[in-house]
Order: structure tokens, then sequence, then C-alpha cells
């Protein structure tokens, strides 16, 4: 079938795509000069930096299964993604008046239970609001939109420093504006999409059974490749150690994104037509080439074409991640299937990040990163050898 005779993607995934740029122009005014905040300003070392973003992603992590859970238990799921949206969009600026790399740790876990409440159920939204041959499309779109975002904070941010227009905690302020906005957007646009009927009646929440062994198969490899994937920051704060000026950081990470939005919806229709196993392996043995050339590089322009390969990675994966969690399982638990899936990502994190921040200050960044790297390809090896049978998934899909 071609392309353009295609489903749209209609107007739920392009409000809630307008949500995420708009709330990542916010954070990513913010989130790529923390690094240099905590250590420069606040006195942070590398392992309390990796205990922050791990603890904000664990926290969040266990929100996103509860609140997923609950969306598939009730007909409506906007409600929970405005409470998650409204709740970050006023923590997040709160950046500016820490006094403490303590202090931080409180912001960002609050921040992140935002995400935590909003996620899970805002998928589910994204699933079931398109025509399942395009989910990989709708998902890749959505990250592109989020990630374009994450190309205008930082560009924001390093204008308004580089010019002398404000200081760090200014800015930290004026990123509230963004985040207004997005949230304006979602109240005024998007729309739950009706349920035939609500979920029987428990007392008690089914979190397993249901979402059959396939699915946990899949999200255990999932959880593997977490364990080598640590907070970005470490990707910063090894570009500043290659030659990377701290005033550039804002701009590299500019570039980041738009690697990574260029590359996300392209990635996400390529695991509707090959495939979710397939783009998803490709995808993380090109992040296992990307640590190990951060653990040898030692010049600023191999940040720099690092920083850029790295992106495509986030392209190949991220909408189809999403995609192939939606594929497994049926609409009445796809916010559980989503919940889980976040959970797992998030409880990955903290150890995740705690441990390479550990072998970065007893061993050096070098190992950290070989060490990312070799998780990458284990869980990648694992995929492979997943049974997939049932007869949604993305790989019978595509060749329909």
């Amino acid at each position: 079938m071609r392309d353009d005779t295609r489903p749209a993607l209609g107007r739920n995934v392009l409000a809630l795509s307008a949500v995420s740029f708009l709330t990542d122009v916010s954070s990513e005014m913010i989130y790529p000069l923390l690094p240099v905040f905590l250590t420069t300003v606040l006195g942070a070392n590398a392992s309390f930096i990796g205990a922050i973003e791990g603890a904000a992603e664990s926290t969040a992590a266990l929100l996103k299964l509860a609140s997923g859970w609950w969306s598939d238990r009730v007909r409506r799921r906007k409600p929970l993604v405005v409470a998650g949206y409204g709740i970050a969009t006023l923590m997040r600026p709160l950046v500016a008046i820490a006094g403490s790399a303590s202090q931080v740790l409180m912001i960002r876990v609050a921040d992140r239970v935002g995400k935590g409440i909003r996620n899970a159920p805002r998928d589910a939204l994204i699933a079931e609001s398109v025509d399942p041959g395009i989910r990989g499309r709708a998902f890749g779109f959505h990250r592109a939109a989020d990630h374009a975002g994450g190309v205008l904070g930082p560009l924001i941010a390093f204008a308004l420093l580089s010019l002398h227009l404000a200081g760090l905690r200014t800015v930290f302020w004026l990123a509230a504006i963004p985040g207004v906005l997005s949230f304006v957007v979602l109240l005024v646009f998007v729309r739950d999409v009706p349920r035939a009927a609500r979920a029987a009646p428990s007392t008690t929440p089914d979190l397993s059974l249901p979402l059959g062994p396939q699915f946990w198969r899949v999200l255990g490899v999932l959880f593997v490749f977490t364990l080598g994937n640590s907070t970005d920051a470490f990707l910063l704060l090894r570009a500043t150690q290659l030659g990377v000026p701290v005033a550039m950081a804002p701009v590299l990470w500019a570039a980041l994104h738009v690697v990574k939005s260029a590359s996300s919806t392209p990635g996400g229709s390529l695991s509707d037509r090959v495939g979710r196993r397939p783009t998803l392996i490709a995808g993380w043995v090109l992040y296992a080439a990307v640590y190990l050339g951060f653990a040898m590089a030692g010049t600023a322009w191999q940040a720099w074409a690092l920083f850029g390969v790295y992106g495509i990675y986030f392209g190949l994966t991220e909408g189809a991640e999403r995609a192939f969690i939606a594929d497994l399982v049926g609409a009445e638990r796809r916010g559980t299937a989503f919940g889980w899936y976040n959970l797992a990502i998030g409880l990955g994190a903290l150890p995740a990040s705690i441990l390479f921040g550990v072998v970065w200050d007893r061993v050096g960044a070098p190992a950290a990163f070989a060490m990312g790297a070799t998780l990458a390809l284990v869980a990648a090896a694992g995929l492979l050898a997943v049974r997939i049978s049932s007869a949604s998934t993305a790989e019978e899909t595509a060749s329909k």
C-alpha cells in the first residue's frame, strides 16, 4: 500500500505532538544546563548527578504503572494526562530557586511525578487515536515533535546566556512560558477516544496475567537494555571532558535533538514496514557503537559527531518501542501495558545511572561507556532470541 493512501494521523496525535513540543522547549531550556549548574554552582559530583536523574525517573516509573492501570479502569484518559502535565509545568521552573543539590533532587522528583502520571495514558491515547497500521508513524511523529522542542529549548537558553540577556536562574524561570502554553493546547485541543465499556469492577488490580507471556519476554529484554542506558547528562559531561566548551553545551544538545526529530518519523514508519524487532535491534547495536565511541574518543569534534549518530538511535527505537507495546496487548489493557513498560524503563534508570556514575568516578569515563555498550549488545541478542507469535505484532502486520 502506498504511503499517501494510509490513514491520517488525526487531531489527537497532532495536538499531543504540539503539547510535547512546547513541554520539551520548556524542559530543554533547563536540562542541558543542569549538569553544569549542579557541578559548578552547587558542588555536586558525577555520582550525585546519577542519583538525581535515577531517582527522578524511578519515581516517575512507579506512577506510570498506577496511572496506566487506572486509565484502563475508566472511560477517560485525558484527565490523567492533564494532571500530569499540570504538575510538571508548575514544578519544573523551581530549579531557579534551588540552593543545594538536594533541593534540585526534590524538584526533579516532583517534576517527574507529573511525567509519571501522564505518560502511560497519553501513549495509550495515541495508540487508540490512529489506525493500527500506522502506529509506528504516529509514535514516531510524536517523538519528532518532542525532539523538535529539544532543538528550540537549548537554542533559546544559549541565546539568552551568550548574549548576556539572562543568568542561569533567570533562564530556568523563563522556561515556565512554553510550559504554560503546552498546558493550554492540551486543555483545548485533545479529546478522549470513547471506549465501549468500563473494565469490570475489582477491588485489587490485576496487573500481570492478562498481558500475556510474550509481552513479559519483550519487557524483560527492554529492562536489560535500560540497565546500560544511563542519563544523557553523562554524555554532556563527557563532551566537556573532550573539549566542548560549557557555553556550547546547549548547542550540542540542540544538535542532538535535530537528528532525533529528523529521524523519529522515518524510524517509526520503518518499524511499520519491516517490523518492530529488526528496527529495535538495529537501534540498540547503533547505541552500543556510539557508547564505544565515547569510550575511545579523545577530541571535541568526535564528541560532536557521536552526538549526531546518537540521535539516529533514538529515531530507530522510541517510536518502535511504543508501537511494539501497543501491538502486543488489546485495547482494554493498553494503559496497564504502557504503565509496566514505563515502570521497567524507570526502575532500570536508577541503578543504571548510579552504577554508571560510580564506575565513572572510580574507574573512569571510558570504562563506564564500555559497560553501557556491552549491556546494549546483550539486550539486542536477547530480543533476537525472544519468540513472538501473536498475529498483532509488527512483523506480521507489516507483511499484510
